[in-house]
């Protein structure tokens, strides 16, 4: 019999390439993941690794068998979520990871809910930007993720993840109100200097493509992750910044806000096979009904 938590390891292994990698992710050291990889190798029967280099890679039958596990974790999510179901009441740890808009927006008035309806629930919200929340999921650091991608960046999916889509967003130019338009917004401030994400995150990526795609390389002056900070400093004349449908809701003077056709797409995401816990069906329920109630009270863009 297969050892369940070797054939994470081993999965791990695959996503991760280095057995260094996989040791950090799980807090082991990287004997202990060799150890432990070779236990399933001897389980197996066949060679699962082989030496390249300093480093290892799967053969063809270990690649078989991450497929496979794969599909046995699912299984095994889907298992607990029916034992879960089968309780009454809900109870226990639900970890919840969100975007900073999401969490300023949408996220309180769906913890008010969960709260009085399901009060044994423990609820823990963590802010993380979307590229590390798959991660999160597969690493059980979270259970239920508001992840985003946008059109002119878009995400492949995991296959260790489901998802389901929450909101389509406008994305907004957003520049001093003393600035003209005239034609292709973002050709128009090609000469002026940008605010844009910190290095590495989704949003810096998509400001990058959308100028590249206009014909020219942005000037980034200032990097802000946070789109209340953003708005402040166009208001101050500081810069120009795309900034999506939840971020403009409030808008301070100064700002002009000129829609653009980019969107950016937020789903509700959990680990494969876990989405008929009630726990996790509960979360996304609450947070369906926050997200609703919130687009049609926000009195900003597109709104």
């Amino acid at each position: 019999m297969l050892d369940v938590r070797r054939l994470r390891l081993l999965r791990d292994l695959a996503r991760l390439g280095t057995i260094a990698a996989v040791a950090q992710a799980h807090t082991y050291s990287p004997s202990a993941v060799s150890q432990q990889l070779a236990a399933l190798q001897r389980e197996a029967g066949v060679p699962l690794l082989e030496r390249t280099g300093r480093g290892v890679t799967l053969t063809p039958a270990g690649t078989a068998l991450v497929r496979h596990a794969e599909t046995v974790l699912a299984a095994l999510e889907a298992a607990t979520a029916t034992l879960a179901a089968a309780r009454s009441g809900l109870h226990g740890t639900v970890r919840i990871g969100a975007f900073p808009t999401a969490v300023r927006t949408l996220l309180p008035a769906a913890l008010v809910a969960l709260g009085r309806e399901h009060p044994a629930l423990d609820l823990m919200v963590t802010e993380l930007d979307p590229v590390h929340m798959p991660d999160a999921l597969r690493e059980r650091r979270l259970d239920v993720a508001l992840l985003h991608d946008y059109d002119l960046a878009p995400v492949t999916p995991d296959p260790t993840v489901e998802s389901e889509p929450l909101l389509d967003e406008t994305v907004f130019l957003a520049l001093p109100a003393d600035h003209p338009v005239d034609g292709d917004p973002i050709a128009t401030v090609e000469h002026r200097a940008w605010i844009a994400g910190t290095p590495g995150t989704l949003c810096h990526t998509v400001a990058l493509r959308t100028c590249q795609a206009a014909g020219y390389q942005p000037r980034v002056r200032h990097h802000a992750d946070d789109f209340t900070a953003v708005l402040a400093l166009v208001a101050a004349g500081q810069g120009v910044a795309l900034v999506p449908q939840l971020g403009a809701v409030h808008a301070p003077p100064g700002v002009r806000l000129v829609p653009l056709p980019s969107r950016r797409r937020t789903r509700l995401a959990y680990r494969r096979g876990s989405g008929g816990h009630p726990a996790v069906s509960a979360c996304v329920t609450a947070v369906r009904t926050a997200t609703a109630a919130y687009l049609a009270s926000a009195a900003g863009p597109g709104a």
